[in-house]
């Protein structure tokens, strides 16, 4: 590594975040994680890294929020208090904890001399209804829950802090992820929840009649394009991470069926108001300017997400 950089990831224990750190450390980087305490174990390979440092404290406290950010030179901000589907219930909550948070997060940024923030955003929710397929960076922006709205005031705040600040940041609109470390027991992450409930042979519920077609992409992808926004700098600050095309609900499961030689009980429910009938990114712009590509396919990443969570949740596919 000839330009090791010390960075700050903000949520370095979750899902992406525990991937980022892995990547970061085997690159040569400094790495500082940030997360609330107790949230899972740490990997032994993590532990034992010289570059590592575990920084555990409460994202809505400015006293921890400013010594974490404390010499480092790049910001990675995975953290989200809320979830999409619940975010409705409480909005102040999440401007709360989510914009007012994230505020002062770069409050401190700017005083600590941080060169750059890269957020991660999100693809499917910050667009609202489609009205072009693949939706293109400069689709209207008229998100249908508060998630999708706290992370685009999110974004517009990044952009003042550049304009007033000279604060250099990148956007990432992350389509939907998955793969391993992904909680298959959580209320999100169709792909995760989906391939749980069939490896252990319970109902699957399925929000309207399975016609949703949403983007997802493996979690190994996402890295990719987290550690290119790190090391280009480019006069275009967003861009979509996706994989370019769509699948249903139905064609998951259909596919979730293949690689695991199980059935999938299906249980459909009412469709969601929220919930967009089709959302496909465009990633030229990242494939352009980040010179980034998605390299897993889909059945292969299915395929890796199983075996892991048949290795480790004790389950026979």
């Amino acid at each position: 590594m000839n330009n090791p950089k010390r960075c700050l990831v903000l949520g370095g224990r979750g899902f992406i975040g525990s991937h980022l750190v892995d990547a970061l450390l085997v690159r040569g980087h400094f790495v500082r994680c940030f997360d609330r305490p107790h949230i899972a174990p740490l990997p032994e390979a993590q532990i034992s890294d010289a570059n590592f440092e575990l920084f555990e404290g409460d994202f809505v406290s400015d006293a921890d929020i400013s010594e974490a950010v404390d010499s480092c030179e790049v910001c990675f901000h995975l953290i989200s208090t809320t979830l999409p589907k619940s975010s409705n219930a409480d909005p102040i909550f999440d401007v709360e904890s989510n914009v007012v948070g994230s505020l002062r997060l770069l409050s401190h940024l700017v005083r600590s001399g941080t060169k750059k923030i890269i957020f991660v955003s999100s693809g499917g929710t910050v667009y609202g209804m489609p009205t072009q397929l693949p939706i293109l960076e400069t689709h209207s922006t008229n998100p249908m829950c508060s998630y999708g709205i706290t992370k685009l005031t999110i974004e517009k705040y990044l952009g003042l802090f550049k304009e007033l600040h000279g604060l250099d940041y990148t956007v990432l609109r992350i389509a939907n992820p998955f793969g391993e470390r992904q909680r298959t027991h959580a209320s999100q992450g169709a792909i995760a929840v989906f391939l749980g409930k069939v490896l252990r042979g319970e109902p699957v519920e399925i929000w309207g009649d399975g016609s949703v077609i949403r983007d997802y992409i493996h979690i190994d992808d996402v890295i990719d394009a987290l550690l290119a926004a790190l090391n280009h700098s480019t006069s275009q600050n967003t861009f979509n991470i996706g994989s370019g095309c769509g699948h249903s609900l139905n064609e998951v499961l259909d596919a979730i069926e293949r690689v695991t030689r199980r059935t999938a009980n299906r249980h459909y429910l009412p469709g969601r108001p929220f919930d967009v009938p089709k959302s496909v990114l465009s990633i030229q712009s990242a494939e352009d300017e980040l010179e980034w590509v998605p390299r897993i396919k889909f059945a292969d990443g299915l395929r890796r997400f199983a075996n892991w969570i048949e290795k480790n949740e004790g389950l026979q596919k």
